[in-house]
């Protein structure tokens, strides 16, 4: 019902920005709270931010807190994760992900993923 397409990642230095995009697919964009997720080498998929279904409320993951910002376009149903002063340990492929409610925290709850970007910061 939904499909998601993140683009954006590349290679960064540490202390650099990037800006990573989701395009959404379909009829109801409005209707899902957008969250992000990433997976370093090695580890399981974390948590990154989320935001509610009009935009009002976002959450953070603790060491992205103050860095990164999430925001999203209903009108053109575009989710967006705004990366600043990027370290190391946020290299990971991202993935934008969907969920027909309140924004979660948990993997295993959202209904739609996409197929992640690769974001590589080098020090």
């Amino acid at each position: 019902q939904v499909q998601l397409v993140e683009s954006g990642g590349g290679l960064v230095q540490a202390g650099g920005s990037l800006r990573l995009s989701c395009a959404a697919s379909g009829r109801t964009f409005s209707n899902y709270a957008m969250a992000w997720f990433r997976q370093a080498p090695g580890k399981e998929h974390e948590f990154v931010a989320g935001i509610s279904r009009d935009g009002g409320i976002t959450y953070y993951a603790d060491p992205v807190k103050g860095r990164f910002t999430i925001s999203r376009d209903n009108a053109g149903k575009a989710v967006y994760l705004q990366m600043r002063d990027l370290v190391p340990e946020d290299t990971a492929v991202y993935f934008c992900a969907a969920r027909g409610g309140v924004v979660t925290r948990n993997y295993d709850d959202v209904d739609y993923w996409g197929k992640g970007t690769l974001v590589t910061v080098s020090s």
